[in-house]
């Protein structure tokens, strides 16, 4: 349960950060408001962009396996922030309760096996994402149990194992906030760094130093972005 508590601790502080206190009664500090579930399907769809899915344009084009994994997690983090709403909303229970909850789905368990994982065929990921969506565009209803169990299989599905999962959310939690903290929504941040995406230039300072903790990796941000900014 430690990762996942971690995860969920770290999307708290980002949402309490990025939207004020309170945002899961479902508006921001600035009166804007929160869909998470218009979060959750719209990512879906970049996701599904991944993959050569049209039938009239690059048919031959190999599946974007890199994109894909970063779009998944993503996605995690708009799903955690809609359990979070929920527990905290319908008072299902705190957050150490959500985080009991979604170790003991069984996807999550899977996650946690050792051995090599291989990335299912691209027709059945869509179709695990579309299931993704259906529960999302839904407005009436919210299954979480099915949410969170469908996330994690395809997590699965995707090549990513726990500490795979782990790994890239706390990059790109760390990142999110670096961006903010940078000029994200003021529209002055800037994106590409010497010829890469800033998710590339995270990615590659995890590789180099997997052992990196959560605020050495912001430092190195700060550095790596000095030299664009």
């Amino acid at each position: 349960m430690d990762k996942v508590l971690e995860m969920l601790l770290l999307q708290q502080e980002l949402n309490d950060a990025t939207n004020g206190e309170g945002w899961e009664a479902g508006l921001t500090k600035n009166g804007k408001v929160i869909n998470w579930k218009r979060c959750i399907y719209m990512e879906c769809a970049e996701m599904v962009d991944s993959f050569a899915w049209k039938h009239w344009k690059a048919i031959n084009q190999d599946p974007d396996w890199a994109n894909l994994q970063i779009e998944v997690v993503d996605v995690w983090h708009f799903i955690m922030s809609l359990g979070l709403e929920d527990y905290s909303q319908n008072f299902r229970g705190n957050i150490e309760d959500l985080a009991i909850f979604m170790s003991q789905e069984p996807g999550y368990l899977k996650l946690q096996e050792e051995g090599e994982l291989l990335f299912a065929e691209p027709s059945d990921i869509m179709a695990k994402v579309e299931e993704l969506i259906f529960n999302a565009v839904n407005p009436h209803t919210f299954d979480s149990p099915k949410l969170f169990e469908d996330f994690f299989e395809l997590a699965y599905m995707c090549k990513l194992n726990l500490a795979d999962l782990y790994r890239l959310y706390v990059g790109k939690n760390i990142l999110n906030q670096f961006r903010q903290d940078n000029g994200y929504k003021e529209g002055t941040y800037i994106k590409v760094w010497n010829g890469k995406e800033d998710n590339v230039v995270m990615q590659e300072l995890w590789e180099n130093n997997a052992a990196l903790t959560p605020k050495v990796l912001y430092g190195s941000l700060q550095k790596a972005y000095a030299t664009v900014s």
